[in-house]
């Protein structure tokens, strides 16, 4: 052992040795470092959610401890000396009050028995209490107020930090992700919603063309959206709390800015932009505004008048207090100061003007760096900021008006009016439907949380990375669903859905990381320390002096700085040493002459090595600590050999790919390229040799493909579970593979498949089978239904009841003694499977024990409706009991099907194809070596869809069976030895006797003869999708019909009709077939006799009792005919009637 070690270091000294001698010589040969083992170290400490779980722990930690602090007290309006105030706030540990006993809970006890996992919100409060003029302080530790649904796998949850072992005793999948929450036992996420950044000024275009300046400001108090826009050269300010649109020269006035040439100099000196302030201050002088006072009665006169604010003291100064709390509310005012906003406009100008004489100066809102993401953390905050103060002032109000009472004598104690309802419903509420309502900040959002999908394991992570877009789908615009550069290594750039949703709904990428909120002050405080001037001892003048550059923090401008880029770098290097977040981002703009730095939560990021001169920080012994286990990734930042940058950093630095590509200036190295991708695209082997629209259908199949979901997939009772019997790991990997585990719970199978033509069942994608291979249980699956059914206690005391089944009734033959179907039992269609009975009468009093003993039952027996012809097996029956304490009962239902003409097959390069017919294997073609495929896949599929990757997967998956050796796809691989070359898988097979090229000799099955050409046969990873023509599979010939238009009805659900529809009927009409058409519109459908009188063009009706046909017009049966027409005709025509218009059928003689 030692001696290898000593060896490894005498190698090592003498590529040192080597590296000095070339460094005098040519231009050094770096020796490449395999960053590879950062990537498993930095997924092992984040996992693959890490941005759901760092959002929502922020706001368990801090974020709701803020919340309550800003609203911590609770003052009676009756009695002011009587408060109640919230000294602290945790949250316990997930559990559940049962029969006033609080026990422990865990997620997968929750899912089983249809609960939430939540946990309680604790406070600790001090009140006064009194009665009769004694009053008291008093402490009451650890209140409940409500309960906070808890995310698993968070650091509240049980889950947190428990290994393995642990983690399979709690009955939950050590793979799971987790990041989402249980709610009334479904597993629901809060999807990643997408948003413009806010407080930034944003330089666009609106609809008529004019250039405008945007702020959207949001702050603990306010938020609101500020518009200076550009309209014929004069400049307005839009708000929403002025009628109309206010020159923008008055609200500087207003602002205490009284000297046009002051306001010139802020903007800049240049002619340029003086020329382009001139029509706002003539228009200005034109109102006759010049002074503040002017000014302010002007934008007085302009105020909106709310309709239900009379008292007369609001009415003055309220142009003041829009202008400082409303007008761009993320800059403060402080004592009245309003210079720091006037400042802040003048730059806002200053924008717009350059955009106006530079297009390149305007704001691309598609800009990766422009954007903001909002996590769990961030909404759920919103939502219990909202309910916290509802409480509050619930609170408050039940307390005065039990203190105007005078007669009380009981002490009051404010502890007792806490209500807990109140937020742990609107929780619950928001999460299980997914709408967003909170008024108070003008948020109305549908469709915030998803159910998580199960299909695959796959379908669940890359539901976990998704990003909801901010835009409806519906809008025809392809700005926002381009593939934006900026995405580059933080968006995927395959994985978004195809259709209209296109390029919309995006990915993360495999390495993003979404930043958390950091604090403010002690950032400020270090800017000015490094050299910051503060704005309050500038003049306008010089504002914008040639050599300086402003400030810019979060949106809120800090000052100036004489030497940007030295003050960037200090910014930098104390990033790196650990002293200050790891997230903060500083980006100098050269164009607009700014530093901007961000420390605001949302902002897209991920790690890159650091290079100095364009050498990489990283080192062999770095590396080798690592795989030793003495280094973690969280070192490497520390250490600032890794940093996390954001899209607008990445702006300011040169990022080689590789390390032996840089040059001196570079200034990162990328970790691993195929980190660009996200975890669904990183499935597809060479996917760089494909056309890219294949790799995108691969991801949007990719996560329909059935085989394991999780290792607690049998003790689980969803409402659907497909299952693969014999899920394989691909032959051909890749390093995402690995990385996310998908090795582990794979979704297909490796089959040998041949590419040739074959019985001309082939066409248009279609696959021919191996019969023998199905019967061996390739692409076999099981397919899990969960039916519930609950015992209802009733108001009036009667409950259901559940019977003994009779000994010879063919449909009750599953049931056990105790009237539940037994598991193992094979089911079929129209079986019952419990035997329950409800009572006639549920309404009324509380029946007594004597009364209930004779109350009448009627049978309502639960049918099982499965496909007709197929068995099921009853799997497992659970029985749990529901919020309301009522008996619930579960079925599993078991259906093993296997693959038939018509199931849907994919490999993982977007090839998909229905399975067109099934051959026997003495039929098949077969190799020399009697290898017989399982599939045969037409060639034609090749030529235009491009998809090299799927050849080369052939050629590894066939060298990798030959020498016993998983073989790598990454993308981009092929030059860090990710993955194999095409000319050493050659090498492979010619070694182990195959052709270089894959191909083989082949002989026909059913002549025995060779085949002319040689085959190419090799295996491939296929998936078997979900679509399956078992549960697509539809015929009717008469069924139910709809009772309104007497028509068939539709689905297959509701066993409907196959409609003839208007493109139809006109084929029909166009042969002529006369007959056709009344029988498919008329016989078929709703044929109805109706008796029509021929006088007055109305409808009658037949008498029974006279035998006669009457026309209720004419009052007689003189003239009346029988004619047949559809029922919806004549619904049509009384609809009419009704309507006071009188549609009359005129007859003539057939």
């Amino acid at each position: 052992m030692v001696v290898v070690q000593a060896d490894s270091l005498s190698e090592e000294n003498v590529v040192d040795h080597l590296i000095d001698k070339q460094k005098h010589a040519a231009a050094p040969v770096k020796s490449a470092v395999d960053k590879f083992q950062l990537l498993p170290e930095f997924l092992k400490g984040r996992g693959l959610v890490k941005q759901h779980l760092d959002s929502f722990n922020y706001f368990i930690n801090i974020g709701i401890k803020k919340i309550v602090r800003a609203n911590d007290r609770i003052v009676s309006t009756v009695d002011p000396s009587l408060y109640l105030r919230f000294t602290d706030v945790k949250i316990g540990k997930p559990s559940m009050v049962v029969d006033a006993i609080s026990e422990q809970i865990t997620p997968h006890m929750c899912r089983l028995s249809d609960t939430t996992y939540a946990a309680p919100i604790l406070v600790n409060i001090e009140y006064i209490s009194g009665s009769h003029g004694r009053k008291e302080k008093m402490i009451k530790n650890d209140v409940v107020i409500g309960r906070m649904p808890i995310m698993l796998r968070s650091c509240c949850c049980v889950l947190y930090g428990k290994n393995e072992a642990e983690l399979a005793r709690l009955g939950e999948c050590p793979l799971d992700p987790g990041g989402y929450f249980v709610v009334k036992g479904t597993e629901k996420v809060i999807l990643i919603q997408e948003q413009l950044s806010k407080n930034r000024i944003i330089i666009d275009n609106d609809k008529k063309g004019n250039i405008n300046a945007s702020v959207t400001s949001s702050t603990e108090a306010t938020k609101s959206k500020t518009v200076i826009l550009m309209e014929k050269e004069k400049m307005y300010l839009c708000l929403n709390q002025f009628a109309k649109k206010i020159p923008i020269m008055v609200v500087m006035k207003a602002m205490g800015m009284e000297s046009d040439q002051e306001v010139v100099q802020m903007v800049g000196r240049d002619p340029r932009y003086s020329a382009l302030l001139l029509p706002s201050i003539e228009e200005c002088a034109s109102h006759g505004v010049y002074t503040q006072q002017q000014a302010l009665e002007y934008l007085e006169a302009m105020v909106k008048r709310s309709t239900y604010s009379s008292s007369s003291t609001e009415k003055e100064n309220r142009a003041l207090a829009i202008l400082r709390d409303v007008f761009i509310a993320n800059v403060p005012v402080r004592k009245n100061n309003f210079r720091p906003k006037c400042i802040y406009v003048a730059v806002m100008l200053r924008r717009m003007m350059e955009a106006l004489l530079n297009k390149d100066a305007m704001d691309d809102k598609d800009y990766v760096g422009n954007k903001r993401l909002e996590l769990s953390g961030q909404l759920i905050s919103l939502l219990f900021e909202d309910l916290f103060k509802t409480m509050i002032t619930e609170v408050q109000k039940t307390a005065d008006t039990l203190l105007v009472k005078q007669n009380r004598s009981s002490r009051f104690d404010f502890s007792q009016y806490i209500v807990r309802d109140s937020i742990t419903n609107g929780l619950e509420r928001a999460l299980s439907t997914g709408n967003w309502d909170v008024k108070r900040f003008r948020m109305n959002r549908k469709g915030v949380t998803q159910v998580l999908v199960r299909l695959s394991y796959m379908a669940s992570l890359g539901h976990m990375t998704r990003i909801s877009p901010q835009f409806e789908k519906s809008r025809k615009v392809s700005g926002p669903r381009a593939l934006q550069p900026s995405q580059w290594g933080m968006l995927c750039p395959c994985d978004t859905p195809e259709g209209e949703a296109c390029g919309l709904v995006k990915n993360l990428a495999l390495m993003t990381h979404v930043t958390t909120d950091e604090e403010e002050s002690p950032l400020i405080s270090l800017c000015k320390c490094l050299g910051v001037e503060d704005l309050e001892l500038l003049s306008g003048e010089e504002l914008h002096t040639p050599n300086s550059f402003l400030v810019i923090f979060n949106g809120l401008i800090l000052g100036k700085h004489r030497r940007p880029q030295q003050f960037a770098n200090a910014m930098r290097k104390l990033r790196r040493a650990g002293k200050i977040g790891e997230f903060v981002s500083v980006f100098v703009n050269e164009k607009q002459r700014a530093v901007y730095i961000a420390s605001d939560g949302g902002r897209v990021c991920r790690p890159l090595v650091i290079a100095d001169k364009g050498v990489s920080r990283i080192k062999e012994h770095h590396m080798r600590e690592l795989m030793d286990g003495a280094r973690t990734f969280d070192d490497f930042l520390h250490e600032g050999l890794i940093e996390y940058l954001d899209v607008n950093e990445e702006n300011n630095a040169l990022i080689a790919l590789y390390e032996w590509e840089a040059t001196p200036e570079t200034t990162h190295i990328e970790i691993e390229p195929f980190t660009i991708l996200g975890v669904v695209a990183g499935l597809i082997p060479y996917p760089h040799h494909n056309q890219s629209p294949r790799n995108t259908y691969q991801c949007a199949m990719g996560k329909q493909a059935m085989g394991n979901i999780a290792y607690n997939q049998l003790g689980r009772m969803d409402s659907l579970l497909y299952l693969l019997v014999y899920p394989q790991r691909p032959l051909l990997t890749t390093r995402t593979i690995e990385l996310v585990g998908y090795d582990k719970l794979g979704a297909g199978q490796n089959a040998t498949v041949a590419v040739m033509s074959y019985s001309g069942y082939d066409i248009e994608d279609a696959i021919v089978m191996n019969k023998a291979s199905l019967d061996r249980g390739f692409g076999r699956c099981i397919v899990l239904k969960k039916y519930t059914c609950t015992n209802q206690k009733y108001e009036n005391g009667a409950s259901d009841r559940i019977l003994r089944p009779r000994k010879n009734e063919e449909r009750e033959r599953v049931l056990d003694d105790d009237g539940l179907a037994a598991p193992g039992e094979i089911i079929r269609h129209g079986d019952i499977y419990i035997n329950k009975e409800s009572p006639i009468e549920t309404r009324g009093p509380l029946k007594s024990a004597a009364a209930l003993a004779d109350v009448k039952y009627r049978p309502c027996a639960q049918i099982f409706k499965g496909t007709e012809g197929e068995s099921c097996v009853v799997d497992r029956v659970a029985l749990c009991s529901d919020k309301n304490n009522n008996l619930c009962i579960k079925y599993k239902i078991r259906h093993t099907r296997r693959p038939e003409v018509g199931d849907k097959f994919s490999s993982r390069h977007g090839q998909k194809g229905v399975c067109g017919t099934i051959i026997q294997q003495e039929d098949f073609p077969f190799s020399e070596r009697g290898i017989c495929p399982d599939l045969i896949m037409n060639p034609h599929g090749f030529p235009s869809r491009m998809t090299v990757g799927k050849m080369i997967e052939l050629l590894g998956g066939k060298a990798g069976v030959s020498c016993g050796r998983f073989h790598y796809g990454s993308a981009f691989g092929e030059p860090s030895g990710h993955a194999d070359r095409v000319e050493a898988i050659s090498e492979t097979l010619v070694k182990h006797g195959f052709s270089y090229n894959g191909k083989d000799f082949i002989y026909s099955g059913i002549t025995g003869c060779p085949l002319q050409a040689y085959i190419f046969m090799g295996p491939i990873y296929y998936q078997k999708l979900k679509h399956m023509v078992l549960d697509k599979m539809h015929a009717r010939g008469s069924g139910p019909r709809v009772m309104l238009t007497r028509q068939p009805t539709d689905g297959r659900a509701r066993n409907g009709g196959l409609r003839v529809g208007e493109m139809e009927k006109d084929c029909l009409v166009a042969y002529g077939t006369s007959m056709l058409l009344y029988e498919r519109l008329m016989v078929s459908s709703d044929q109805f006799e109706a008796q029509v009188c021929r006088a007055c063009g109305l409808l009658g009706y037949y008498n029974q009792k006279l035998k006669a046909a009457m026309c209720t017009t004419c009052k007689n049966g003189d003239k009346v005919s029988t004619m047949k027409l559809p029922y919806a005709c004549k619904l049509l025509i009384q609809e009419l009637q009704s309507m006071n218009i009188v549609p009359r059928l005129k007859l003539a003689e057939a």
